[in-house]
């Protein structure tokens, strides 16, 4: 049995105004009973705490229906804001989809 993946792919910016969409696209992903749920931040130029705080709140609402997220192709600035806050300890981040692909594909 395969694990159900979603992959979420998000371009521009990941602020105040985004972060409410993106919220409604994890509410909906809940209803599909997914399993692991992957963030693409390949297009991703900018994220502020809105953003972040939009990802933790997803991150906690995706663990309580017992399912996972994961991120993948971060940039430089994502990725220090995440160094900052410690959210590169909390969120399991890969360098690319395709090496997301691998783990989980070679864990089954």
């Amino acid at each position: 049995m395969t694990e159900q993946v979603k992959v979420i792919k998000l371009s521009g910016n990941l602020n105040a105004t985004t972060s409410q969409e993106f919220r409604q696209n994890i509410t909906k992903i809940l209803e599909l009973g997914v399993k692991i749920v992957l963030v693409d931040f390949q297009d991703v130029t900018f994220m502020d705490s809105s953003g972040l705080g939009a990802l933790v709140l997803a991150f906690k609402t995706l663990r309580a229906a017992d399912t996972k997220l994961v991120i993948c192709s971060i940039n430089e600035q994502v990725r220090i804001l995440f160094e900052l806050t410690n959210m590169d300890k909390i969120f399991e981040i890969f360098p690319s989809q395709e090496a997301f692909n691998q783990v989980i594909f070679s864990n089954n």
